[in-house]
């Protein structure tokens, strides 16, 4: 999606009907900054605002997402391009989470095995060594809890059983055991247990 042409076409369609920024926000229950935000494509409406947004502006959401008006005729083919670059954009998104859940639990598992043979060879055995290595693993596993969180917000799992889709909660996802992103889980089709791999996209 284009979002500057989405801020100009809400600047365009709010100016038709003679509103300030401020007047199109006090209606939405927002700042007319975050409306500004809007108008010079710095941000988009959340999916809360948009049915009250269109509304206002009395346009459909599809025109808003576009960002021009659409002529009937027009509208499916505007519709299936629409669906396929938010589908584009979700993919996108998903793939970024995607390597920044790597990147933070490889660096978290690295820094953490520096910190306990660094702790082993300089700090003398007994009670503070002990608590310098609990220190460590909380410290450092504490990422890879937030990485979890980032694999369980992208994609599904897939049962092994019959390949429907498996998306538990993060307190599910953490209590599985697991290989790697493969976890062992049970499907709401089948109701079987499989270890289930992730997929991030269909």
């Amino acid at each position: 999606m284009n979002q500057i042409k989405i801020g100009a076409f809400i600047a365009e369609q709010r100016k038709k009907h003679n509103l300030t920024q401020a007047a199109l926000g006090e209606k939405l229950g927002i700042t007319d900054r975050a409306v500004s935000k809007w108008e010079r494509g710095k941000g988009m409406p959340d999916a809360s605002l948009m049915l009250g947004l269109c509304e206002v502006l009395e346009i459909t959401v599809n025109e808003l997402l576009c960002g021009e008006k659409i002529e009937m005729e027009n509208n499916n083919e505007k519709t299936e391009a629409l669906l396929l670059e938010l589908a584009k954009s979700v993919e996108e998104k998903n793939k970024i989470i995607w390597k920044n859940m790597w990147l933070i639990m490889s660096v978290s598992m690295i820094a953490m095995l520096a910190g306990l043979f660094a702790v082993a060879f300089f700090v003398p055995e007994g009670v503070w060594q002990l608590v310098a290595i609990i220190g460590i693993c909380v410290f450092f596993l504490i990422p890879c809890f937030y990485a979890l969180k980032l694999e369980v917000s992208v994609g599904y799992y897939k049962c092994k059983n019959c390949g429907g889709e498996v998306i538990p909660t993060y307190r599910q996802a953490l209590m599985a055991m697991h290989r790697g992103t493969t976890r062992y889980l049970q499907c709401p089709k089948c109701g079987k247990r499989s270890w289930c791999k992730k997929v991030i996209k269909k």
